[in-house]
Parts: C-alpha cells; structure tokens; sequence
C-alpha cells in the first residue's frame, strides 16, 4: 500500500483559506485550554483535596452546557456565524483573565473556579454549534470526512502539548502562569477568527425560538442513525470519562509526575489514529466505525483501570484515545453528509449536547464512584458498562450499523443539494 494512502489527506487545506484560518485558530485555542484543563481540577485537588469536588466540575457546566448549547444551535442559523465565533473567543479570554487574577491572590479562593468552570461550558455550547455547522457550509462535500481528520490532528497536537506543558508549568510556575498563557493563546485566536470570511444566515432564516429548537429535534428522532451516533457517544462518555480523577489516579500508582501524561495520552493515540487516517476517507460505512471506535474505547478505559504499571496505563490511555477518535470521525462525517444546511446550526446545538454533556456527567460519575469505591475501580468498572451500552444500543439501533454514504437518502439528497449550491457559485 502507497503510503499517500496511509497518510492524512490534505485536499481540505488545499482548497479552502477560511479551512486553513480555522485550523490554526483551533490549534491555538486548543492548545490554551488544555493548558487551563489541567491547571483548574489540579488547583480544586490543591484547595480541597476531594475527589467529589473535582467531579463536581461536571455538575456546574452541565446546565449552562444544555441551555446554551441548544440555543447555540438555533443562534448559528439565524445570525453570522463568524461573529458568533469572534464574540465567544474574546468572552473565553476574559475568564482566563479572571482565573489569572483569583491564583495571584494570596489565598486562591474557590467558588471563582466553579463560577468560570461554568462561563467556560455556556460559551463553549453557543460557539461549537456555529463552529461545526460553518465546516459542512465552506469544506466540499466530498472532502468531509478528510476535513474531518484534519480537525482531529488538530485537536490530538493541541491536546498532547497543552497538557504535557500544563504539567511542567504548573509544577514549576504555578497556576498563574498556566492561565496567563491561555490568556495569550485567546488573543491570537481572536485575531486570526476576525480574518474569516462572514457566513450569514439564510435571507429567510427565522430568529432563535423554542420553535426553531423542536423543528431540528424533531428532525433529530426522526432520523435513526442520528440517535444512535448520539446515544453511543453520550454512552461512552457517561460511563468510561476517568479524566477528572486522574490527579487520584496518579496518586494511587505513585506516579504524580505522569499526570500530564495521563491528560496526554488519549490524544497521542487520537494523533496516531489520525496520521494513519488516509483510508478513511474511503469509508462507507461510517456506523461501523463509530460502533466499534466506542467499544474499543471502553476495552481500554477498562484495561487502563485495572492495570498498575504507569507505562502500561498510559499505553492503555492511547489506545482509548485511538478508539474515540474512529467514532469521532465516524460521527462527524454523518452529521456532516446527511443534515440540510437550514439545519446545521441547531443539529449541531444537540451534537453539541451529545459529545459534551456525556463526558459532564462522566466526571460526575468517576468522581463520586472513586470516592465510593476507590479511584481504579471506578475507572475498570466504567469501562466494562460503558463496552456493554455500546453493545445494547447497536442491537437496538441497527440503521446505524447498515448506514452507507452512498446509499443513505439523508446523504444523496445533501451531496445533490451541494452540489446544486457550487454550481450557482
């Protein structure tokens, strides 16, 4: 096999500047907010020493994630999507601010972390829907699952560096320093995000309503495959998202300097999977490779929670990582070719709900199981149900499994519809 078959296609950064503009934008933000990640529950273990209240991170984003998330949706069909994305940035660097001036206080209090913690998940839920309905509108259709992996490389090398480096700074500089570099890093996206071209709505595009909001849930349940790539992602991440209790991980196997490899790994395995992602965007039978991506993410979760040798664990960590990001791709590509652009924003308002309040309600889970039954039981034990859910809802759902792109009606009627709009171009 060539190994231009193997490596990541790049036909996506070729064709598009507003791609490349948000590739690198991404790449920054990423790279500051994995630096914050790790800092924000490291500071909470440092003030509270609990690992119920590190969970307890995942309690307070939850709601403003729901809230804003879904009016994030309708917000991206009805308004510019660019500004949406500029506003949001410029809002994320203002906490980081905020974070900043609370660890050069003497004493670092603690309710500001929880305060910021849920500002981060109400901007995070209005941005993500305006980001992710923006790449289906401005990358061809047949380049999304190669964009696709682009976007996943980006956030594997954001996510490597900004924990590894959060480790050592925080170690070595303390907190302060960790948030002043997110602070920087949000300056340069929000120069780089007033350099994208506008993407207004439709002329005939309706305000934000709750009626707007149940249009795209109906469509939602309508559509099977749709469900099933929500639940098993939600699945996943509700029972087998350990990251929070990882400060108590590298504790029990005395391990304390491999906590930002802990927060590292799962994106060196994402990295991985993604350098090698060329062959998929031969793909068809995108339910399959979110089916199997979630299980093999479980089998991992499981065996890194049962296993004690730190090297082993972190291996185990990769291998998870490499998991996720199969289902990843499989998810965002089906979105990406079956949902009508009138649309986009508000389906991407409920994927954002999908892939984020999972992993919200998972560090809620992992930390109040780690302080019920110990840290690696609640890790193995998530991992075994969360390969068990995935199982039950492939049984259940299994228009997800048989899905193809060349067949599927959702996905002929969008590359028709796309095809209809380049050419008026």
């Amino acid at each position: 096999m060539p190994l231009s078959a193997i490596l990541p296609d790049l036909s996506p950064w070729r064709s598009t500047r507003d791609f490349r503009l948000l590739w690198v934008q991404g790449l920054v933000t990423y790279f500051g907010s994995f630096m914050a990640m790790v800092a924000l529950p490291l500071q909470i273990k440092e003030l509270t020493d609990s690992p119920i209240a590190v969970g307890a991170m995942g309690a307070v984003e939850l709601v403003p994630l729901i809230v804003f998330g879904l009016y994030g949706g309708a917000l991206a069909d009805a308004v510019d999507r660019r500004k949406v994305i500029l506003l949001t940035e410029a809002a994320l660097g203002l906490l980081a601010v905020i974070l900043l001036v609370n660890a050069l206080l003497p004493e670092p209090l603690l309710w500001p972390l929880y305060v910021v913690a849920a500002g981060v998940s109400a901007l995070a839920g209005l941005q993500r829907p305006a980001l992710d309905s923006l790449m289906a509108r401005i990358v061809p259709h047949d380049q999304l699952t190669a964009a696709a992996a682009l976007n996943s490389l980006r956030w594997n090398v954001g996510a490597i560096a900004g924990p590894s480096l959060a480790g050592l700074v925080v170690a070595y500089a303390g907190h302060a320093s960790a948030y002043a570099v997110t602070i920087a890093c949000f300056a340069a996206s929000v120069v780089l995000c007033t350099r994208l071209s506008p993407a207004p709505a439709a002329h005939d595009a309706e305000k934000p309503s709750l009626k707007g909001l149940a249009e795209g849930a109906r469509y939602a349940w309508s559509r099977p495959v749709l469900l099933g790539t929500y639940a098993i992602d939600m699945a996943a991440m509700f029972f087998a998202f350990p990251n929070t209790i990882f400060p108590f991980l590298a504790d029990d196997l005395d391990a304390e300097w491999a906590l930002g490899l802990m927060y590292a790994a799962g994106a060196v395995g994402s990295l991985l999977f993604s350098l090698t992602s060329g062959w998929t965007s031969r793909v068809r039978r995108h339910g399959l490779l979110v089916v199997f991506g979630a299980a093999g993410w479980g089998l991992a979760i499981t065996a890194a929670g049962w296993l004690s040798n730190i090297w082993v664990v972190l291996g185990c960590l990769a291998l998870a990582g490499a998991g996720d990001m199969a289902s990843g791709l499989g998810r965002s590509t089906i979105w990406n070719q079956t949902i009508p652009d009138e649309l986009r924003g508000r389906l991407a308002g409920i994927e954002v709900l999908s892939y984020s309040v999972g992993p919200q309600l998972g560090q809620v889970r992992a930390g109040a199981a780690a302080g019920w039954t110990g840290t690696r039981p609640a890790i193995w034990s998530g991992g075994l149900a969360c390969v068990a859910s995935v199982g039950i809802l492939a049984a259940v759902l299994p228009r997800l499994i048989s899905y193809d792109a060349t067949t599927d009606p959702d996905a002929k009627l969008r590359r028709e519809r796309t095809g209809e709009r380049a050419a008026a171009l």
